[in-house]
């Protein structure tokens, strides 16, 4: 089983409530060693427009490397373990050595309220948007049916042509908002495999969010190589590549979203 991480480094503006918009600290989350300016996040209370300064001089968050769970130490875990757990931590799901059929947490844990209004991903060589979805303002679903879905809106599906497999660097924007409390140690764990196979493993950390603030973060991919026959089977079998998406705040999951992909070009 092969295991691949990325990790790196990003500069944060924070704005809080109770204070000026010219109030600033430093903060970091994740890339690959790459200098500041490749990639930024910054906190703003809702409505308010965000800050985009970087300050001086830059703070970055601890980089998170990554190598087989086993050279780590982490224990194998099991989707059917951790679903019978009361809290999933980060090794927890580290552990991991295949998709999960489930989600290990229920939209109710996640009691701080975060939600993602925003995404992004682009092509960090050439600048080019591959993929762009925002979620529309509260007022404009006023109204409208109560999806009976508990899990609406945690799957995505990705549609991208062949040449995505061939791309090294990727910037994925997110922006998001978070409830009245603050949230401490905010971490997620992505992890990425094609059939049983775990191609790569990400893991971010967002650090401190104020509370009732506006978030925007972009992380920047550090995809490693593919060899010709997988990417092969991977653009013959669309949506058999698929991710979790695991959110912590202080070790514990309070969210988990899931994706597959298609690498054909087409639905």
């Amino acid at each position: 089983m092969s295991y691949s991480c990325a990790s790196g480094e990003a500069v944060c503006d924070r704005q809080d409530a109770s204070e000026s918009s010219s109030a600033k600290a430093a903060c970091g989350t994740i890339g690959s060693a790459r200098s500041p300016d490749r990639g930024a996040t910054s906190h703003s209370p809702p409505g308010s427009p965000a800050e985009t300064t970087t300050p001086e001089p830059p703070a970055t968050m601890k980089v998170k490397k990554g190598c087989s769970s086993s050279e780590a130490g982490v224990p194998v875990t099991t989707e059917e373990e951790l679903l019978r757990k009361a809290v999933v931590t980060p090794e927890d799901v580290l552990g991991l050595q295949k998709i999960t059929k489930n989600y290990l947490c229920g939209p109710e844990e996640n009691v701080h309220n975060i939600d993602f209004t925003r995404f992004k991903i682009r092509d960090m060589e050439t600048g080019t948007v591959l993929f762009e979805i925002t979620k529309p303002p509260s007022a404009e679903r006023v109204g409208e049916k109560r999806d009976l879905d508990p899990n609406a809106g945690r799957f995505v599906r990705y549609q991208f042509t062949p040449a995505f497999l061939r791309l090294r660097q990727v910037g994925a924007t997110v922006e998001f908002t978070v409830g009245d409390k603050p949230i401490n140690n905010f971490r997620m764990i992505e992890r990425h495999y094609f059939r049983e196979q775990l191609l790569k493993s990400f893991d971010f950390e967002f650090g401190f969010c104020i509370p009732s603030s506006k978030n925007t973060c972009e992380h920047i991919y550090e995809f490693p190589p593919l060899s010709e026959e997988i990417m092969q089977e991977m653009i013959k079998h669309p949506y058999d590549t698929q991710s979790d998406s695991f959110y912590f705040v202080d070790n514990k999951l309070v969210m988990h979203n899931k994706a597959d992909y298609s690498y054909s070009g087409g639905p």
